[in-house]
């Protein structure tokens, strides 16, 4: 047992008696078991966050502040070389290359390599998990002999030419086009126009030798969608083969290590079988050939493949906000500042405020933290076969676009209120803070643009709401409109169905005992989920008879609510996931602090859309109350376990390199204190 919070007098100064809780039928505070919440959050795949952990240790890994973009780059490049001399990249691939095979493993060890520092995780996953990975899916056997041996060694440096200048997120219309030769049994590669150079491409502007590369497939004259080549791009001496050419990307927002920059292909050929043909293949006749009849799936199938990268930035996103927390509340333990009644400064995290500020977001990290294992969980079982079912792909797709895009934005958020938490020190650059959010800065918008993400989950919601009323009569639709809704099953990602309506109580008090009960909280969630779904697709319902453009504007006019409720939709992900996860736990006393992390999580986000609730009825003005005062309630019980909580991330002094978070600010109150005692001020 860890008891830190009793042995530290300005924590037991705070810990009040709970209302009403498991405390009570115990006889004391309860203390945190801070091995078995460590293990839960390092989840599933434990003992490769461990490991990854360990080589993070390195200070050959870790990230320098004040260096060159130039130097950063050489200096990550050489990080590479650790990673495969480490045996630390090859997971996932297959046995008979090297690998394991171990996909979930991979991506969690992945993950950790964001405390060493950003450009090293983000190179290695353009190299291994984007370049490789593409070469592994989209490829056959043949493609995995000839290339994945070099790309695991980091003999053959390469890219992953996706993105266009004038073409982000809508893959599908790209303009790079191959073209087949009969003739010469090529493809030919052009880069039409500006707009059609790949862009934003790491490993481009220096060190990539080869890039897997999409265009559009074009033989016989027909156009037969996007897919993926393999071409090479440099030779030995680092210089661009012919028809070949590009641009330096040049000094970033963060990310620096990392050699971004842009390709353009004019005229360029090559060999039939560098295309990628697992889902479509050309003969040397020049007829196309595809497992997969619709040119629309076929698309979405082979881009589901490469649904790694969002899984393995939610989990990186995670562990930036573990940093962030870890370094804020350390700090504002240590730091005093102003005089309270005893005569001595207050330390920081004895301020409300400074909790409002924090212990939301520490609850939020759980929340991400323990939502991020059930995605790479469900991740594993579709991409090592253990699930083949369309339906869990799809899951996985809507599930790792929610979580991704609430994951980097919350880390972003974490980080800043670390940062302006820790005062002048939080913007020193040797503490961390400032630089990783510049870092985390890109990922809301690779991967996918989080907002084009949270509209494809939105879609997925509207899909599922639809679902429920097919092939019913029109009697039968009146009854299940008029029961709002009524109760579904529910699925691992899609629409949520409230068993009833919320009602409100009419004391406070009695508001509050309801606040605590974890239904009511679900109901609370899940009841704004599907009310923006059913006002949406009323609003859509009306123009789906109209004409196309009708229909495409009835959309536009309501896509930003379909946005917030998507978003909606993710954040009771999270709390279900907290909730599943908590009921795992053994030991009775982090069940009991977990939940109160919890109910703090849950009731943030009742708080936060507070508007919205009382404008559609579901809470009255005295309930709306009663959760901003069950919240305050909540802070005091939780500030005692503030330490304990972060130290059950397991973060190193060697992972987390953060003056401020390593006891000096203590050692410096303490001599203050000794000074000021010396000359009678205290």
């Amino acid at each position: 047992m860890n008891d830190r919070h009793l042995r530290e007098d300005t924590l037991s100064k705070t810990a009040v008696a709970p209302v009403t809780t498991t405390i009570e039928t115990q006889g004391g505070n309860p203390k945190l078991n801070t091995a078995e919440v460590r293990d839960a959050l390092l989840g599933t795949f434990k003992k490769e966050r461990l490991e990854s952990r360990e080589l993070c240790k390195n200070p050959d890994l870790h990230k320098v502040a004040g260096m060159s973009m130039e130097e950063h780059r050489e200096r990550v490049l050489k990080q590479l070389s650790i990673l495969v001399k480490n045996n630390a990249i090859q997971r996932a691939f297959p046995k008979y290359v090297g690998g394991q095979e171990n996909n979930g493993g991979n991506l969690a060890a992945f993950q950790e390599l964001i405390f060493a520092d950003p450009s090293l995780q983000i190179k290695s996953g353009v190299q291994w998990g984007l370049f490789g990975a593409a070469i592994q899916h989209l490829g056959t056997k043949k493609h995995h002999e000839m290339w994945l041996p070099d790309a695991l060694s980091l003999k053959l440096p390469g890219a992953f030419a996706m993105t266009e200048t004038g073409h982000g997120s809508d893959v599908s219309s790209i303009a790079t086009t191959a073209t087949f030769d009969e003739a010469a049994d090529e493809f030919v590669i052009n880069t039409p126009f500006r707009g059609a150079w790949k862009d934003y491409l790491g490993n481009a502007a220096l060190h990539g030798k080869a890039c897997v590369l999409f265009a559009q497939l074009i033989t016989k004259g027909e156009n037969h969608g996007v897919h993926a080549f393999f071409v090479p791009l440099r030779d030995d001496d680092g210089n661009f083969l012919a028809g070949i050419g590009g641009d330096d990307d040049g000094y970033k927002g963060g990310l620096n290590g990392i050699d971004n920059g842009r390709l353009h292909f004019s005229g360029v050929r090559i060999p039939r079988e560098n295309l990628l043909n697992r889902y479509g293949d050309v003969d040397a006749e020049g007829n196309y050939s595809s497992p997969i009849a619709s040119k629309g799936r076929r698309f979405f199938t082979m881009i589901s493949t490469l649904v790694q990268g969002r899984v393995s930035l939610d989990g990186a996103a995670a562990n930036a906000m573990k940093l962030a927390m870890t370094v804020a509340v350390k700090y504002s333990s240590e730091r005093r500042q102003f005089a309270g009644p005893d005569g001595e400064e207050t330390v920081l995290l004895d301020y409300q405020q400074h909790q409002r500020r924090l212990l939301p977001i520490l609850a939020q990290t759980y929340a991400i933290t323990f939502a991020g294992d059930d995605l790479l969980v469900s991740f594993d079982e579709v991409f090592s076969g253990k699930d083949t079912s369309e339906a869990a792909s799809s899951d996985l797709e809507t599930l790792a676009a929610a979580l991704k895009a609430m994951s980097t934005w919350a880390a972003l958020d974490a980080l800043q209120a670390a940062r302006e938490a820790c005062g002048g020190q939080g913007f020193l650059a040797e503490n961390r803070l400032v630089g990783m959010r510049q870092d985390l800065d890109i990922y809301v918008t690779f991967e996918g643009d989080n907002n084009v993400l949270m509209q494809l989950v939105g879609k997925r919601l509207l899909q599922d709401y639809a679902a429920q009323f097919k092939g019913k009569d029109n009697v039968t639709l009146a009854k299940q409109v008029a029961a709002d809704l009524g109760e579904r099953a529910l699925n691992r990602s899609g629409l949520r169905r409230l068993a009833q309506n919320v009602t409100d109580l009419g004391s406070t008090a009695r508001a509050v005992g309801q606040l605590r009960d974890a239904e009511t909280q679900r109901e609370l969630l899940t009841e704004r989920v599907e009310r923006m779904v059913a006002d949406i697709a009323g609003k859509l319902r009306d123009s789906s008879k109209g004409t196309k453009a009708e229909q495409a504007d009835a959309f536009n006019s309501v896509q930003h609510k379909l946005i917030e409720a998507a978003k909606a939709h993710a954040e009771l992900l999270q709390w279900e996931a907290f909730t599943e996860h908590i009921e795992q736990l053994k030991d009775e006393d982090n069940r009991t602090i977990l939940t109160w992390l919890r109910d703090l999580f849950g009731l943030s986000l009742v708080e936060k859309h507070i508007g919205w609730y009382l404008m559609n009825g579901s809470l009255s003005a005295q309930r709306a109350e009663a959760v901003s005062s069950y919240i305050d309630r909540l802070l005091t019980r939780i500030r005692p376990y503030a330490l304990d909580l972060v130290d059950a991330f397991d973060l190193a002094p060697e992972l987390v390199r953060a003056p401020i978070a390593s006891g000096e600010e203590a050692a410096r109150q303490d001599e203050a204190r000794k000074y000021y005692a010396a000359h009678g001020k205290i």
